[in-house]
């Protein structure tokens, strides 16, 4: 299951862009409405996903590559934890003397593994500037 982090990065990164990189992690999560140490915690994710860079201070936060090419993809992969990363899991440890148990798994994961693969898809034709876009024609 996909956590609240990616929403929240994707939230992050909006602001960097609208805010060309001048604003702190407490700005961040104000927005958020959250503690600043979620905010650093998700930024250390994105730094580490190679979607920004960061040093203490103010304009001290860079996109690191243009907002167009910036993915939800991206996003979900830099912030998602490996053991969150599939939308669906099977159930381990079934009754293998059972019809059903013995074979659900395989039976399950194709589709889950195609379903997967299509949320993918999906999230790799959304960009950061699509959604900072979408969000200023609103304020109009």
């Amino acid at each position: 299951m996909i956590s609240s982090r990616f929403s929240v990065a994707v939230h992050i990164l909006a602001l960097i862009e609208v805010n060309e990189g001048n604003v702190t992690s407490e700005f961040m999560a104000g927005s958020v409405n959250t503690n600043s140490a979620v905010i650093r915690r998700i930024m250390g994710m994105l730094s580490r996903g190679g979607l920004i860079s960061s040093r203490p201070g103010v304009v001290g936060i860079k996109l690191l590559k243009p907002t167009e090419e910036i993915t939800f993809l991206d996003v979900y992969r830099a912030v998602e934890l490996p053991e969150t990363k599939d939308l669906f899991s099977v159930h381990q440890n079934t009754n293998i003397r059972c019809p059903i148990g013995q074979h659900i798994q395989s039976a399950m994961e194709p589709v889950l593994h195609d379903a997967q693969s299509q949320m993918e898809q999906v999230l790799a034709q959304a960009t950061i500037k699509q959604l900072v876009a979408e969000i200023a024609d609103k304020g109009d």
